[in-house]
């Protein structure tokens, strides 16, 4: 009695051992960057877009982490920002913001905006501030090897198989009513997941593109509150000379 009592303990305990080691996480580094060009403390009346960056080659942000980005940068209560779907706002200023026809400097916007009819779309969303966002996600390292079996009466996995990501994006602010860059915010993140042949196979799996998501709706959330350019002076506005 007691030593089947011993055993059934002995497999929860195992089993319970081996689901908590693959709820682990892998390893990850993370950093952010900021730079500043413009005050840009939001107001209630004041929306941001985020948008895929125009590409000359190669496959612009993914729209799974725009909207990831975007569902953080929005938050809620009282501190909430009015964030506008991207697809949303290019259907309702189509074609002018889209890859082949955006503007490739803010101050073009000025100018794009006499274009019939679009000033007023623009002004019914209420987007003050464009995102521009690029970057991706891609596979640096790898090594070693796993092999899986299976026998009557028995199966298994055994080896060890590991791989290092890295997610990388930039986002690019643009503030359509100054037509100036504001600024911009970066963020890199680096990890190493491995999956360990123990009898089953145990994921330790580096969420690399969910912490970049978080890191960058955290900082561009940082950036639209103003809480970070206080002393902060924005370069003098250039004097332009009038028609005598």
């Amino acid at each position: 009695m007691n030593s089947r009592y011993i055993v059934s303990y002995s497999a929860v305990s195992y089993s319970a051992l081996l689901a908590a080691i693959a709820s682990l996480p892998g390893c990850m580094q993370s950093r952010v960057d900021e730079s500043r060009e413009l005050h840009t403390k939001i107001v209630k009346s004041e929306a941001v877009v985020i948008l895929p960056k125009p590409q000359v080659e190669g496959a612009a942000a993914e729209e799974g982490f725009m909207d990831c980005v975007g569902g953080g940068l929005a938050g809620h209560g009282d501190s909430a920002i009015a964030v506008r779907g991207h697809q949303e706002f290019l259907d309702s200023t189509f074609p002018w913001f889209e890859p082949g026809t955006a503007p490739s400097r803010p101050e073009a916007v000025e100018q794009l905006l006499t274009r019939p009819g679009l000033a007023e779309k623009v002004a019914q969303s209420h987007v003050r501030y464009i995102v521009w966002l690029d970057g991706g996600t891609r596979k640096t390292d790898g090594g070693g090897s796993i092999a899986c079996g299976a026998a009557p009466g028995a199966a298994g996995c055994i080896g060890f198989g590991w791989w290092e990501k890295e997610t990388n994006y930039e986002a690019t602010i643009w503030d359509i009513k100054e037509a100036k860059t504001a600024g911009s915010v970066g963020t890199d993140v680096t990890g190493t997941s491995a999956i360990v042949g123990a009898v089953v196979p145990l994921p330790f799996i580096a969420r690399v593109q969910g912490l970049a998501c978080d890191r960058m709706a955290g900082q561009l959330r940082t950036f639209f509150s103003g809480a970070d350019d206080t002393g902060f002076e924005p370069a003098p506005k250039r004097k332009t000379a009038s028609a005598q």
